[in-house]
């Protein structure tokens, strides 16, 4: 007798069938929306993964919240005061070291390269730049630094006429200074966006590019240097290009060329007005996240378009990765990108190069016997904090310079305090004040009088230069 099943046993073994097919179905799907995470699109309006920009708020600091000093807990509150519905995190010191190895070990994205190399970090910097960017590519969100405030909820960061399924990232423009792209000391600073606040999606290829790119050029300094990536040693320069504002930069205009299919410089961002969209990125303008630094045109925290405010205070890195000092005439970044000062810092520099050599010794002798006698760093002006992250942007200082005419050496060299906009001195004080004929003769000039009154330079020192002269 043949077995007929019954109409119940058949809907039996069709739902044991469909529980089958069905994890395999969510498994292929989540593959496919994982490779094409990976991957990424190849035109202009590609979609992300997500249509949304994920609501967290990243921060990183050497302890957590409960234990954060009350400046940058106050800072901390902007963020999570302004925008309730955000989950707020703090990687630290102690935790991320695991967070890194739960991403990208064998357990996460199986990328035992980038585990051992932030564990092999021992440079401070190095180390919270790379940090910022293994979270975004992992979860993407907010990322700020600790010593950054949100002037405005985030819900405005992005203007109504851009919608986040069109975008992949939201940055700002730090420096926008191209007229000084020649120039061997600030060239490679003039131009780049802000790394120490921005906004992206998970999984974006231009992110573990980025990563990628560090971990080859850490591995040729050390190859450079003859030392393991532990016992690197950097100056300011090279932080900038190889993990900060530089390398950022360079990779998000290398990822709009490839999403547009056509070169992408920084023409299409310089002097911009208002935002605008380029390759799946939101460009804001330069007072979104950089306001008040006094360069770039670059507006003040009271505008309409600022949306932080950089406080400059979470590091002192910088005095481990010196910048270029010129041994009289020392560091062109506290012109702050003033045409004029920067011209008079070239002039100088190049006049001293054309000094015999003793005469150049006489003039390093007599600053340095100015710095013994002057104020200690920072008496003029102190925040009491630290330095800047990235601080290119910051007061003009003015700098001791030779009058080749007839060789006087003047100016005042007594300041060397904190650079950051806070704690800014107005404009007028760092005008550039001319070089005086006699000890005793009294300055006219209306600007070389308010330098007088404000900063108190010591009086010209007359110094005899035949050599040059003629």
């Amino acid at each position: 007798m043949k077995f007929q099943p019954s109409r119940q046993h058949s809907e039996g073994l069709l739902a044991k069938q469909l529980r089958r097919i069905v994890p395999l179905c969510i498994a292929c799907l989540i593959l496919l929306l994982y490779r094409n995470a990976v991957v990424g699109g190849s035109g202009e309006n590609a979609p992300s993964v997500v249509e949304k920009f994920p609501r967290k708020i990243w921060q990183s600091w050497k302890v957590g919240p409960l234990s954060f000093e009350q400046r940058d807990s106050e800072r901390a509150k902007t963020w999570t005061v302004k925008n309730p519905g955000y989950r707020y995190e703090v990687l630290t010191d102690d935790n991320a070291m695991a967070y890194v190895e739960g991403h990208f070990g064998p357990l996460g994205l199986n990328r035992p390269d980038i585990v051992h190399t932030y564990r092999s970090l021992n440079d401070k910097i190095i180390k919270s730049d790379l940090l910022r960017y293994l979270i975004m590519y992992a979860e993407g969100g907010v990322y700020a630094d600790i010593d950054v405030e949100a002037l405005k909820p985030l819900e405005l960061f992005i203007p109504d006429r851009f919608h986040e399924r069109d975008l992949d990232m939201v940055i700002g423009v730090e420096t926008d200074e191209p007229g000084f792209l020649g120039h061997p000391v600030l060239g490679s600073k003039s131009q780049s966006f802000c790394q120490w606040t921005f906004i992206c999606k998970p999984r974006l290829p231009v992110m573990m590019r980025l990563v990628d790119g560090i971990l080859a050029w850490l591995n040729s300094m050390a190859k450079e240097q003859g030392k393991s990536i532990s016992e690197l040693e950097l100056d300011f320069d090279e932080v900038i290009s190889g993990t900060g504002p530089s390398a950022f930069t360079n990779a998000i205009l290398a990822e709009i060329s490839k999403i547009r299919g056509e070169k992408t410089n920084w023409n299409h961002f310089h002097g911009m007005l208002e935002a605008k969209a380029v390759g799946r990125v939101l460009v804001l303008t330069v007072e979104a996240f950089a306001a008040g630094t006094g360069h770039s045109d670059s507006g003040n925290h009271g505008g309409k378009s600022a949306l932080i405010k950089h406080h400059f205070h979470a590091s002192s890195w910088p005095t481990s990765h010196p910048r270029y000092k010129h041994p009289v005439y020392g560091e062109v970044e506290k012109c702050n990108w003033n045409p004029e000062c920067v011209k008079l810092w070239d002039a100088n520099t190049k006049f001293f190069d054309s000094l015999p050599a003793q005469e150049q010794v006489k003039l390093i002798a007599m600053k340095e016997l100015e710095d013994a006698n002057a104020p200690r760093s920072g008496d003029a002006l102190q925040d009491g904090g630290g330095q800047a992250m990235h601080p290119d942007g910051a007061v003009a200082i003015q700098a001791p310079f030779m009058d080749e005419a007839d060789g006087w050496f003047a100016g005042d060299t007594s300041f060397e305090g904190d650079r950051s906009p806070e704690f800014a001195v107005p404009a007028e004080d760092f005008a550039v004040r001319p070089a005086r004929k006699a000890d005793t003769e009294p300055d006219t000039d209306p600007d070389a009088q308010a330098w007088d009154k404000n900063k108190q330079p010591k009086p010209a020192i007359k110094l005899e230069v035949k050599e040059a002269q003629g």
